[in-house]
């Protein structure tokens, strides 16, 4: 058991050691890191904007996806109200007819 406890400390001072940083080394320049960061600004602005761009078009596809579905229904509309405003014109029409009909004809004569 001791011999555990022993490597286990032996092991907490060996990643200590390895675990301390250096001092840092000489930065690097300070032009050529700033020109880092103005590459890597321009690549996320450049980034952002495509994606800005993807998220409209794919937003004016959703209206006109919705506008045709839109203006689909609308059709259907229509023309279940022409077709009831046909038939509405049409049992008008036999009426109309069937009460000619019955005016014109005259009373059967009826002989004995």
């Amino acid at each position: 058991m001791t011999k555990v406890i022993a490597t286990l400390i032996a092991g907490l001072f060996a990643t200590a050691a390895f675990a301390q940083t250096p001092a840092p080394a000489t930065p690097a320049t300070p032009a050529a890191a700033k020109a880092e960061a103005k590459e890597t600004k321009a690549a996320a602005k450049a980034e952002a904007k495509e994606t800005k761009a993807d998220i409209k078009a794919e937003a004016k596809t959703a209206k006109v996806e919705a506008d045709a579905k839109k203006d689909v229904a609308v059709a259907k509309a229509e023309e279940k109200a022409d077709k009831a405003d046909a038939h509405a014109k049409a049992t008008k029409t036999k009426a109309h007819a069937k009460a000619e009909k019955a005016e014109t004809t005259p009373a059967p004569v009826v002989t004995k």
